[in-house]
């Protein structure tokens, strides 16, 4: 799964899946754009990307909060300014809030939808002239949420089933450009999501530890287990598919009450 020299403008990359992906595309010889709102987690995803072998003249760092408008535009100018072409991007920025469909405040709403879903369509409507350049491809990192509901979270549910469709409809539009979309829709990822939305340090390890239950292979998973995965969507292995949205769930998504 080479992905040398592809320049790949990856968000989310200060932490969680985002940081993972950026080090993985590292090892694998990728030149990269990362976007975070966090510059100091940036620089440590940075130095990690090095320790790789990457050289430091290929590694761009992008502080920027993708709610704006002008801040996505921005993101991308700096991408082909520093390295004149596009050839992957990977949309990693997303966050997660409780709310039921009767208790989930507008603000809520909009903020989980600004990020997830509509900085995610203006990114990839602006990035498509580069990728339809270089035939490129595109790799939106969504949710077992999104194919499947949960309550307690209707804002995310919502926001990651829109991604899905995104990911879909957008692929059959760019297929005759050879322009390539896919998603991969984790379970449950020891990351700092949940607690970056406010989740106790012991809820959240209950949280995990009740993720035994509700996962098929008895756990939750790893970042490294959706990294390689994006890896193979983003590489020329993966040339004959588009439109997929990939479960790397450990089974919750066939999980059924009983």
């Amino acid at each position: 799964m080479s992905l040398v020299n592809k320049v790949a403008l990856i968000t989310g990359a200060s932490s969680g899946i985002g940081r993972g992906t950026a080090i993985e595309f590292a090892k694998r010889g990728s030149r990269l754009a990362l976007v975070g709102r966090n510059q100091e987690k940036l620089r440590e995803t940075r130095a990690d990307c090095l320790s790789c072998g990457v050289k430091e003249e290929e590694v761009l760092l992008i502080q920027a909060d993708l709610s704006s408008e002008t801040e996505t535009k921005r993101a991308l100018e700096e991408t082909i300014n520093k390295f004149k072409r596009l050839d992957i991007l990977v949309n990693s920025a997303g966050i997660i809030g409780s709310g039921t469909t009767e208790s989930t405040p507008l603000e809520l709403y909009d903020t989980i939808m600004n990020i997830n879903l509509r900085s995610v369509f203006h990114l990839i409507q602006l990035s498509i002239p580069h990728l339809k350049e270089s035939k490129g491809n595109i790799v939106n990192v969504s949710s077992v949420a999104g194919l499947r509901a949960f309550p307690g979270v209707m804002a995310y549910c919502l926001s990651k089933a829109g991604l899905d469709q995104l990911t879909r409809a957008a692929a059959l539009e760019l297929a005759p450009f050879q322009v390539r979309v896919n998603a991969v829709n984790p379970g449950v990822i020891v990351t700092e999501l949940h607690k970056n939305s406010g989740m106790s340090q012991d809820n959240y390890a209950n949280f995990l530890e009740h993720c035994k239950t509700t996962h098929a292979l008895g756990r939750p998973g790893t970042v490294d287990e959706v990294t390689k995965s994006i890896a193979f969507l983003a590489s020329d292995d993966s040339s004959f598919t588009t439109g997929v949205t990939l479960a790397i769930d450990g089974g919750r998504g066939q999980m059924c009450p009983r």
